[in-house]
């Protein structure tokens, strides 16, 4: 087992968290695509542990579904009631089956900033300088109300960890401060927990008191600094959340940019943790990136556009549009103010234009739907024209079908093409009709009614109206006049 590959962890995420103001357990609040339990446990997996395993408590059933869905491999203990930290820990420790041989690192199940990085720093400098415990610290700008490390001046090891109300004069000038996250012997880790005691004002069992009862035992207690203050911060209200989701963002764009992205406004610009980029793509203002999107080489997104699930090709532009669950091809056109629902695939040069919703639907290389129209259940072959104000009828008021367009096609505007049917390759349709019919290969489908023109109508059936008026003024002009 190397250095970076503890034994265990044990994640700690029984809390209420009342001071969120909810009904959803605080460690289930997303931010940037993922829960905040869901960022840890990545950050945990850097590790590699052999065994991994997080106390749940209040809403317990929320947060096993949750972690059912995210991290089918991670073991749960129940903490029926929440008896501070040290006992948190001993319940995660007796689902691991009492004692564990090794390295156990505890994290909290509320800091979404922390990364692998750094508890793979906590777990090298945990074996390298063969201590009982070490305990993640960092360097704070103001460490008002936080505990702070008092360090032996000889050795640097950790003498105490003395809380904001509690400390001196001295040592409140002090700015490493806890952050609730340690690295123990397994085995000693056991031991003192049952020497810990709960005579203290909230009668709860601690975990900062292992370290006095190893030290006082004649272990070393050591620290590890964080590069960063902030990987430490825990989430206690939606302020606090606010205030991650912002840093975790500048972090994710950071990275983007740094390899070869352009974000052109970072203010405005949001992005999950799990969105991939390729160099050269362009993020316009105004833009979300969600879930599993992908920005291909050189694609250009935004202004103002939202997509959730989706890939973007290389050289393809999205304007002031939505996307759900779709693929995007290389060198495709999307909007202005286009929406493409789950299953709409786009091939490559193809378009969809102003105002044009799909779903379900694949539009072949080439193909263009230019505006005005919705295409839902449908195919459209290669280097076909959707006409402006199309329809594709997919539902009869129970179930969908779908329509098929072939190649080479131009269809007029405002065609209603009423499925199931099939209109075959470089067949035409003209504009205004209504196509029921399956249309043959090269044919021109004409489905409309003929046009009927009745003069004098106005005159009759709107007298003395502004209509009226115009046509009658328009029947003493000479012919050829205007």
């Amino acid at each position: 087992m190397s250095a970076t590959c503890p034994a265990a962890v044990v994640v700690l995420a029984a809390g209420e968290g009342t001071r969120m103001k909810s009904d959803r357990p605080k460690v289930l609040h997303d931010i940037c695509g993922r829960s905040l339990i869901g960022h840890v446990l990545h950050a945990a997996s850097a590790l590699s542990p052999e065994q991994l395993v997080t106390v749940v408590g209040f809403q317990s059933d929320q947060v096993r579904e949750h972690l059912g869905v995210i991290a089918p491999q991670v073991r749960t203990a129940y903490q029926a009631e929440q008896n501070g930290t040290g006992h948190a820990v001993r319940i995660g420790l007796e689902e691991l089956g009492g004692t564990v041989d090794g390295t156990v690192v505890v994290v909290c199940g509320d800091t979404p900033l922390l990364t692998g990085a750094t508890l793979r720093k906590l777990a090298a400098v945990h074996t390298d300088d063969g201590n009982a415990v070490t305990v993640l610290t960092a360097e704070v700008p103001d460490a008002t109300g936080y505990g702070r490390i008092v360090r032996d001046g000889a050795d640097g090891s950790v003498t105490a960890i003395v809380e904001h109300k509690d400390a001196t004069e001295a040592q409140h000038e002090i700015r490493e401060i806890n952050s609730g996250v340690f690295a123990f012997d397994g085995r000693l880790l056991s031991e003192a927990l049952g020497k810990v005691r709960t005579d203290n004002s909230q009668g709860e069992e601690y975990l900062t008191d292992v370290l006095g009862i190893l030290r006082e035992a004649g272990h070393r207690v050591g620290a590890a600094v964080a590069d960063d203050h902030e990987e430490i911060a825990g989430i206690n209200n939606r302020v606090q959340l606010a205030q991650a989701r912002r840093t975790l963002n500048d972090r994710l764009l950071t990275g983007a940019m740094l390899a070869g992205v352009t974000v052109v406004d970072p203010a405005s610009t949001w992005v999950d943790a799990t969105v991939t980029f390729e160099r050269d793509a362009i993020i316009q203002p105004g833009t979300q990136l969600h879930g599993t999107t992908h920005l291909g080489k050189g694609c250009e997104v935004g202004p103002n556009t939202r997509l959730k699930d989706t890939s973007v090709g290389a050289g393809a532009r999205v304007d002031n549009s939505v996307a759900d669950t779709a693929e995007i091809g290389e060198q495709a056109i999307v909007g202005p103010y286009a929406y493409l629902r789950p299953g709409t695939r786009l091939g490559v040069k193809s378009k969809a234009g102003t105002y044009v919703e799909m779903k379900n639907a694949t539009i072949g290389d080439g193909s263009k739907v230019p505006h005005l129209s919705y295409v839902g259940d449908a195919t459209i072959g290669e280097h076909s024209n959707i006409g402006a104000a199309s329809v594709f009828v997919n539902y009869d008021g129970q179930a969908k079908h779908h329509t098929t367009v072939g190649s080479h096609c131009r269809t007029g505007s405002d065609n209603m093409f009423v499925a199931p049917v099939t209109v075959g390759d470089g067949a035409y349709t003209a504009a205004g009709s209504v196509i029921t019919k399956d249309v043959p290969a090269g044919s021109l489908a004409v489905a409309r009614g003929q046009q009927r023109n009745i003069e004098g109508w106005v005159a009759r059936k709107r007298p003395g109206s502004a209509a009226a008026k115009a046509a009658e003024a328009a029947s003493r002009e000479p012919a050829g006049e205007s």
